[in-house]
């Protein structure tokens, strides 16, 4: 397709800090760039982020040309090759595990009998939790906007030079879309719902912020859950072992046969994150006589913890709730944490304390006549996603002298 590996993009000249050129490269794989390189431009806020995570998703095949997703990273570099930005980005021949949808995209493009796909996804695969997607080193901050806009130019070109269909970078902060709006994509918002921790000292704090019918329904499942007759442990480190790994690659698969959903992780991941980065995941373990029966799985950050995946053999009522939210919150008191993403989907968060949130995503569709049928049809999402989330505000389970829909984030 003409996006070959290795090969260098130049964007522009004279860079604002006397930079004389930069050009990006693209890598068909996190092996082609040093950890402690790409890491100084991720960050340790987000570890979806780290190389480790991305590596992990790429080696264990769950993210590879055989599954649709070709490593295409971005390493913006001055003349001397050092790493100055970089951004995570895949060619896609499907839109899978994006969490972002654009399949009416698609037909709509198709059925006037041109090939949406393959196109770029700068994005973590199968990740629907918000973090930066232009990754800037910390020593050119100042050039950021300028980086950030590289990037994004880089992502059009390539789509011009190949003849792809579009570019998309989803769940990225709003400043990031804001910046690539104004290069010209395509601003779309969407929905999650996170919780957020106002200082609670203990969960029963966080109870007391609570209307008096949601407090006492919380303590109830939580009761109801306690009284199943099982083990609940929160893992961390090096007391998550192999073999709670392959439970919980078995809760995975039985959460996705249950949803007809198809399985873009495969045993070989939850073994590597086991190995490049146990210090970051929270696992909730749930056994039954010695024996596990469900787990969680979520990932901390800098100052959040991101749930992740879920599964259980058995039916076990109310379990889910503890297990994911409530333990969830558990954990975020318990370590000063100021929030909990709990992933995509489910009104059923928000009597649990988790409230809308917007997301953001941005998208480069090169051909005018698509271009001009998403422009109309993202600016009417927009505002209905804004309406839901504010009618969604008022079902708040806080108090409404302590809180209100103030936890909302209703932007629109």
């Amino acid at each position: 397709m003409g996006l070959e590996a290795g090969g260098k993009i130049p964007i522009f000249k004279g860079m604002p800090d006397g930079t004389p050129s930069l050009a990006i490269r693209v890598i068909d794989s996190l092996k082609a760039v040093r950890p402690e390189d790409w890491n100084s431009c991720a960050g340790s806020d987000n570890p979806f982020l780290s190389h480790a995570f991305l590596s992990s998703m790429e080696q264990s095949g769950s993210a590879c040309p055989d599954s649709g997703w070709s490593p295409h990273h971005l390493l913006a570099e001055d003349e001397e090759g050092r790493l100055l930005a970089c951004a995570p980005l895949y060619l896609k021949t499907h839109s899978y595990g994006e969490y972002v949808f654009d399949w009416s995209w698609a037909e709509a493009w198709q059925r006037s009998g041109r090939a949406y796909y393959p196109k770029l996804q700068c994005a973590v695969p199968f990740t629907p939790a918000t973090g930066p997607r232009l990754l800037i080193r910390p020593e050119s901050q100042a050039n950021a906007p300028a980086l950030m806009l590289s990037l994004g130019g880089a992502m059009s070109a390539l789509c011009e030079r190949a003849g792809l269909s579009s570019a998309h970078v989803t769940f990225l902060p709003e400043d990031q879309a804001v910046a690539l709006a104004g290069q010209g994509w395509l601003l779309r918002t969407g929905m999650q719902y996170h919780w957020h921790n106002d200082g609670y000292d203990s969960f029963d704090g966080f109870l007391a912020a609570l209307s008096s019918r949601k407090r006492k329904s919380i303590r109830k499942e939580r009761e109801q859950a306690q009284r199943l007759g099982l083990t609940i442990r929160t893992l961390s480190g090096d007391d998550i072992k192999p073999h709670h790994w392959d439970a919980f690659y078995r809760f995975y698969l039985d959460t996705v046969e249950k949803k007809w959903a198809h399985a873009y992780l495969n045993r070989e991941f939850f073994h590597h994150l086991g190995q490049s980065m146990s210090d970051k995941v929270v696992l909730v373990m749930a056994e039954m006589d010695g024996t596990p029966v469900a787990g969680a799985l979520n990932l901390r950050g800098g100052d959040t913890l991101y749930g992740r995946n879920w599964g259980s053999e058995g039916d076990f009522r109310f379990l889910h709730f503890e297990m994911c939210y409530y333990r969830a919150i558990d954990y975020a008191i318990a370590h000063g944490l100021k929030r909990v993403e709990a992933g995509a989907q489910g009104e059923h968060k928000i009597s649990r304390g988790y409230l809308p949130s917007t997301t953001y995503s941005v998208h480069w569709i090169r051909e005018e006549s698509l271009r001009r049928s998403v422009s109309f049809f993202l600016e009417k999402e927009r505002l209905a996603v804004s309406r839901s989330m504010a009618e969604l505000a008022e079902l708040s389970p806080f108090r409404q002298e302590d809180h209100g829909a103030e936890g909302a984030d209703s932007k629109p």
